[in-house]
């Protein structure tokens, strides 16, 4: 089977193939998830020193919101900040995620997917080169943020790839 980067959405040229990268690895991940049972999904590693697949996954789909926001060049609505957020808690860690189950967790995660969809669709490839700031200041095109996003889902798999081996 050929693998590329391929969408069946009618984009922009430039804009299809950044939505592609993000688009595979989040098929990827939620594919190879799906099915797990709710104490792997909490489970936190031997010792318990690592993030559960369950706080990655919200984690995940908050850093995307957070970039479809900046993509729009609106706030995030205080709703999805509370439902979605914080990026971290008080003492500087992902939130603690319990008691939400894998269909939960991925059924909002899809509800940004679908959020990040919508803005690709009316994105020209000229809007790939819009600088927007992000964290503390920082700037950096729209391009760039995309490709973010599907480089933060690879990093944070191979996190919950170690997870699923570990439990299994």
């Amino acid at each position: 089977m050929l693998k590329d980067l391929h969408t069946e959405e009618q984009m922009a040229p430039a804009v299809r193939l950044f939505f592609a990268m993000v688009e595979e690895n989040y098929t990827r991940l939620c594919s190879s998830i799906k099915n797990i049972p709710q104490d792997v999904l909490e489970y936190k590693g031997k010792g318990g020193q690592y993030n559960s697949i369950a706080q990655l996954i919200r984690h995940l789909a908050y850093v995307d919101l957070r970039w479809v926001y900046r993509i729009k060049g609106e706030t995030m609505p205080d709703a999805l900040e509370r439902k979605y957020g914080p990026m971290i808690d008080e003492n500087g860690q992902l939130p603690s995620v319990t008691g939400l189950s894998i269909d939960q967790l991925l059924q909002d995660y899809a509800e940004v997917f679908h959020y990040f969809r919508r803005e690709c669709l009316r994105l020209k490839d000229k809007d790939l080169k819009v600088v927007v700031d992000y964290e503390d200041g920082k700037k950096a095109t729209i391009q760039w943020g995309i490709w973010h996003m599907a480089d933060h889902s690879r990093y944070h798999q191979a996190h919950i790839n170690l997870l699923l081996k570990e439990k299994s």
